[in-house]
């Protein structure tokens, strides 16, 4: 591809998105690149302080539950205060809690601190998500998911690599960092994001009220949505649960394991928004079909490994499927959430994940513990299976029925327009 064409192509990627959006890609982007607490966190507990391992895993585990706590809570707030105040108060709260956990040396406390951490950086999700699906227009949103990701993982590579540097200095270092970084996410966001949530006429506020956690919990197509994407998260997790535990088993050494898992954010980075391009206005059942079959399927190959480059090759399988079900998946949240409960939705969707970020070590602990890694992934490889025939299945519509779009336009519909496309679900809450 000529040096125009690819100035073509990065153009027609970032351009026609309102600034609004590019704020709140900053805000992520710097959030990111000020990440420290959550892959440090073992490293600083057993090294630095020196703790167990299995305090260690405690304490993460803690860290973890905050955030399944909050991915509701945080999306209520985002709808019955606003996407910004919320925005705000779990960017101060987070920058409060990391410099606080810099400090405290008791162990409870600790733990304590790493529940509260976990909650305040989890509860802004939902509120980005939704405040994204506000300001971009119906048909750039999956363009705009697609470019926070690529903006979270890029975030994240940087960080990791100086959080390193920074930890072999002083971890406290790190976590006042960090709360600084998020402090200037909170300053862009006070100074630069107007609150998106729609205004809503007299009718319609009636109504409003009526949008709460048991319309979400009601609405069994959603839900259905829901516990898919669980599945698809249990099999990504094992990315940074399982596969260092089996690579470390089979002998390989830490480096080893860095250099695969590497190659997933390298990929990302290089890799999201071309593949964006050629997936923004294509079939989104197709999509997620493809997609959670290849993560479960490029995880199952991870059992024929026996090199540091075979696993490197197994991470680019999956890592291809996690660029495609990013965008598609989160594109399908908004398209399936009345307007007015965009935060409720988009927290019930990133409770999915928090709540996988739970049972994922336990699960491949167990597994590899009592029947050996080859299970694992065999097991990966099924529960991707059984995930793409839930999506082709739940997003099979009736003749007469609008389809789900990629871009998220039904989200836009009103709710008539919204029930007569979920025809094939169950009640949506009223």
């Amino acid at each position: 591809m000529s040096v125009t064409a690819l100035r073509r192509a990065a153009r027609e990627t970032l351009s026609g998105l309102p600034r609004e959006f590019w704020w709140l890609w900053t805000s992520t982007l710097v959030n990111r690149l000020g990440g420290f607490v959550a892959t440090f966190m073992a490293l600083y507990l057993t090294l630095d302080r020196g703790y167990s391992a299995s305090y260690a895993g405690l304490v993460a585990s803690l860290h973890g539950l905050g955030g399944v706590v909050s991915s509701l809570g945080g999306g209520v707030m985002a709808d019955r205060i606003g996407r910004r105040p919320t925005l705000l108060l779990s960017q101060i709260a987070t920058a409060g809690s990391v410099a606080v956990l810099g400090f405290v040396t008791d162990p409870v406390a600790i733990a304590g601190v790493a529940f509260v951490v976990g909650a305040a950086s989890n509860a802004s999700r939902p509120a980005v998500q939704a405040m994204m699906a506000d300001i971009v227009r119906p048909e750039d949103r999956v363009r705009a998911f697609s470019l926070n990701y690529w903006a979270i993982n890029l975030g994240f590579a940087v960080s990791s690599m100086a959080a390193g540097f920074i930890a072999e200095v002083s971890y406290r270092a790190g976590f006042l960092l960090e709360a600084g970084m998020t402090l200037v996410c909170a300053v862009v966001i006070f100074l630069k994001l107007p609150e998106s949530r729609p205004e809503r006429e007299s009718k319609a506020a009636v109504r409003e009220e009526s949008v709460g956690l048991g319309t979400v919990v009601r609405d069994l197509r959603f839900m259905s949505v829901v516990g898919l994407s669980f599945l698809v998260a249990l099999v990504f997790q094992q990315g940074s649960v399982g596969l260092p535990v089996a690579m470390g088993a089979a002998g390989f050494t830490p480096a080893d394991y860095g250099f695969a898992i590497a190659v997933n954010g390298v990929l990302i980075v290089v890799l999201q928004i071309p593949v964006t391009r050629f997936i923004e206005h294509r079939d989104p059942r197709r999509l997620l079909v493809i997609s959670s079959a290849l993560a479960g399927y490029g995880f199952g190959l991870t059992a024929f490994a026996g090199s540091v480059g075979v696993f490197a090759l197994t991470v680019c399988v999956w890592t291809l499927a996690e660029i495609v079900n990013a965008p598609t998946q989160t594109g399908l949240v908004v398209a399936l959430s009345p307007t007015h409960g965009r935060g409720r939705y988009q927290g019930m969707y990133t409770l999915s994940w928090a709540v996988a970020s739970l049972v994922a070590p336990v699960m491949s602990g167990f597994v590899i513990d009592r029947f050996g890694a080859e299970w694992l992934w065999g097991t990966c490889a099924v529960v991707g299976t059984l995930a793409g025939a839930g999506y082709a299945v739940l997003m099979r519509r009736p003749a007469g029925e609008e389809p789900v779009s990629d871009g998220g336009e039904v989200g836009e519909v009103t709710e008539e327009g919204r029930t007569a496309a979920m025809r094939s679900g169950s009640g949506t809450g009223a």
